[in-house]
């Protein structure tokens, strides 16, 4: 079963951990600029929703939704070019498994499912994800999950692909 909870203050250390190991190194920035993003959220100084999900009553990962309408500002457009393209009334998922050993084991597609579903009940219809194209693993769990290309900015987002999850897929 999976279940999804608020990232509280008390939960920076754990994140700082995890944060460190290498199959999130390899994807996500530094882990002390991430942890600030993530403490900035907490905080309520950004729009953005971190979590926790539990895989069985087990914290196993991090996962966010932030809103496309709240990013499409100078600083963030300097970063990410393509948040201008986006749909104003989309909202974005990301999400990093704890542990390494549970990469390619249908985990991230089961996370992302529930998480799509807490979504919807939520109201949202539109719903992005932007993995680096490099990252075939995630590439192929967020395919499982419903996402699919959106294929009118395939080659314009540089290292983002992306992928879209629409009502009903």
């Amino acid at each position: 079963m999976v279940t999804f909870r608020p990232v509280l203050s008390e939960d920076l250390p754990l994140l700082a951990d995890w944060m460190a190991r290498p199959h999130w190194r390899e994807w996500w920035g530094d882990p002390q600029e991430e942890l600030d993003k993530i403490r900035k959220k907490v905080e309520g100084r950004d729009t953005t929703r971190p979590f926790i999900f539990q895989i069985d009553g087990r914290d196993a990962g991090y996962i966010q939704v932030w809103f496309v309408k709240d990013q499409q500002d100078p600083e963030v457009a300097a970063v990410y070019p393509w948040i201008s393209l986006l749909p104003m009334e989309a909202v974005g998922v990301d999400l990093s498994m704890a542990d390494g050993s549970m990469l390619s084991r249908g985990y991230g597609t089961r996370v992302l499912q529930a998480f799509v579903e807490k979504l919807r009940r939520e109201g949202h219809r539109r719903i992005i994800i932007d993995p680096d194209p490099a990252n075939l693993r995630a590439v192929k769990a967020y395919r499982k999950a419903g996402f699919r290309e959106m294929e009118d900015l395939l080659g314009r987002t540089g290292d983002s692909l992306l992928m879209e999850h629409w009502a009903g897929t």
